[in-house]
């Protein structure tokens, strides 16, 4: 289950997607959220559908790989699912004991289920199209314009990074040592719930340990290179627009606009 999580890890691939600036693409994975949730109804699902599916083509990833990211929230999506189809009012179709299927609950959990599918992968590739380095110059060019009003755009860019850095570090670190209780006779398998929940005191102890370990050992190396954030800081690699992006931008700006027209209009 911990190799299924692809969050904050990237997929070293040259491709179009991963050329674009980050900072369009930190923006244009906003639009896509805000695109989401503007669409009323199952049939718009197709447009993003085939947005999602040439975006994925164009960045080289394969399927396979973001689909595994699903594995960790599958029950998360059943759960939605579930939820939406016994609680919604409508026609009456099948009756289970108190709970009532409707119409309008199964179109509802099938639109549910879908947006989250759909968030999950859109955001996905975000970090695995997006170098962490180039992620965190494009979110701290991103949060630039706040700075007049007291926001430390540099200190958020570097702890959000830093936090998608350390995901796949913490996640190898946590499966290390659960092999390692395994090993010693430890169960996190068997038994009710409270019993699975003791269980995980032996591995969350060390890994709880090894984290703040790890962050001090980070900080110490941040101040052996004088590292004093982002006031008078060059940089190797200047973030300029070039006419792919702008072909993107175009690309992106349409499609919202085009989603807002059909759901509204």
């Amino acid at each position: 289950m911990l190799r299924d999580i692809t969050l904050g890890q990237y997929y070293p691939i040259d491709s179009i997607i991963h050329r674009l600036d980050p900072r369009l693409k930190i923006l244009a994975s906003f639009a896509y959220i805000i695109a989401l949730f503007i669409v009323k109804n199952i049939e718009t699902y197709t447009l993003v559908i085939a947005f999602l599916a040439s975006i994925i083509f164009l960045s080289k990833v394969p399927l396979k790989y973001i689909l595994k990211g699903l594995k960790p929230i599958l029950l998360i999506i059943v759960l939605t699912f579930g939820i939406n189809i016994f609680m919604t009012q409508g026609e009456l179709l099948y009756r289970v004991g108190p709970f009532k299927i409707t119409r309008e609950g199964i179109e509802m959990a099938i639109f549910m289920s879908f947006r989250l599918i759909f968030l999950i992968i859109g955001t996905s590739l975000l970090t695995l199209t997006t170098p962490p380095i180039e992620l965190t110059d494009g979110i701290e060019r991103c949060l630039n314009p706040f700075k007049r009003f007291g926001v430390p755009s540099h200190e958020l860019a570097m702890m959000m990074t830093i936090a998608l850095r350390f995901i796949p570090t913490l996640l190898e670190e946590t499966d290390k040592i659960m092999k390692a209780q395994m090993a010693r006779g430890a169960d996190f398998e068997s038994g009710n719930l409270v019993k699975r929940a003791k269980s995980l005191i032996p591995l969350l102890v060390p890994l709880f340990i090894g984290a703040f370990r790890r962050a001090d050992d980070l900080a110490m190396a941040m101040e052996a290179r004088c590292y004093r954030g982002g006031k008078n800081r060059t940089r190797m690699k200047q973030l300029k627009f070039s006419t792919r992006d702008y072909v993107a931008t175009a690309v992106v700006s349409g499609f919202v606009a085009f989603i807002f027209i059909i759901s509204y209009i």
